[in-house]
């Protein structure tokens, strides 16, 4: 059975990429437009926003929403998830009717077609650049206006499957404190066993989602950055380890691996 499995997974994820580009070039008169001026952002946030259930729905997949407290429309956030899938940002992007603006890594805008827009509607950082860190606190300044929202997954990388939650970096926590954000941690506890990196495994399913109670950050100063670190890492974390098909995937006997707990 296992022999025909592989080669319809591999289809399946082609379909992934195949739907992703074939509806951004039927976008791409309207794209142009609503990327030539930031004041198009909401609109084009709407758009991006039904590209994306197109692409989760399309892929087969369904949504499962969890809600300690609702986000106000008028009111920026940090938003901040762990990271394991492909499809991780398009989750983001559906659970919010703000709009939302990504922190993201520079290397993606190589991508064809997908990097053009990329560059334009994402706040790019090459980690590897002091300079490039810190220019981002002046465009996301720019960006938070009219609900205007920052997303950053902390993890700062994808990280290996046996790796319940890797080390939260301190940019989502910093800019948060900077602009006194509250910070919205989302659990995505299906999306690496659905659709992780491993093109061998995966399938059709329902994306459950949590979205907790908010941190706020209002009083805080940069000296507050590592406690704002260790509690959002610790609310992901616990819910992560209390979810038994997480647990399960990220321990199967194929990642043989340590298992890694920062804590």
């Amino acid at each position: 059975m296992r022999f025909l499995k592989i080669p319809l997974l591999y289809i399946w994820r082609a379909w992934f990429y195949i739907l992703m580009f074939t509806t951004i070039i039927l976008m791409l008169p309207f794209l142009l437009i609503l990327t030539s001026d930031e004041k198009y952002y909401p609109t084009f946030w709407k758009m991006v926003r039904a590209w994306s259930f197109l692409l989760i729905y399309g892929m087969g997949f369904r949504l499962k929403i969890d809600c300690e407290q609702e986000i106000k429309r008028d009111q920026s956030y940090m938003f901040i998830a762990n990271h394991a899938s492909l499809i991780d940002p398009w989750v983001m992007i559906v659970l919010s009717k703000n709009p939302i603006v990504f922190v993201g890594k520079k290397e993606l805008v190589k991508i064809p077609i997908f990097g053009f827009f990329y560059r334009k509607v994402v706040i790019m950082v090459d980690r590897s650049s002091e300079k490039s860190r810190k220019n981002v606190y002046e465009r996301a300044k720019k960006r938070l206006k009219n609900g205007t929202s920052i997303a950053i997954f902390p993890e700062g990388l994808v990280p290996t499957e046996n790796v319940v939650l890797g080390d939260f970096k301190n940019g989502a926590f910093s800019l948060s404190i900077e602009h006194q954000i509250p910070i919205v941690p989302q659990i995505y506890y299906d999306c690496k066993r659905l659709f992780s990196w491993d093109f061998k495994k995966g399938g059709l399913g329902t994306f459950r989602i949590k979205q907790t109670k908010f941190i706020e950050t209002k009083g805080l100063t940069s000296e507050d950055i590592p406690t704002l670190r260790e509690e959002a890492f610790d609310i992901v974390y616990n819910e992560l380890v209390k979810d038994e098909k997480y647990m399960k995937d990220t321990n199967r006997p194929d990642n043989d691996k340590e298992h890694y707990s920062p804590l």
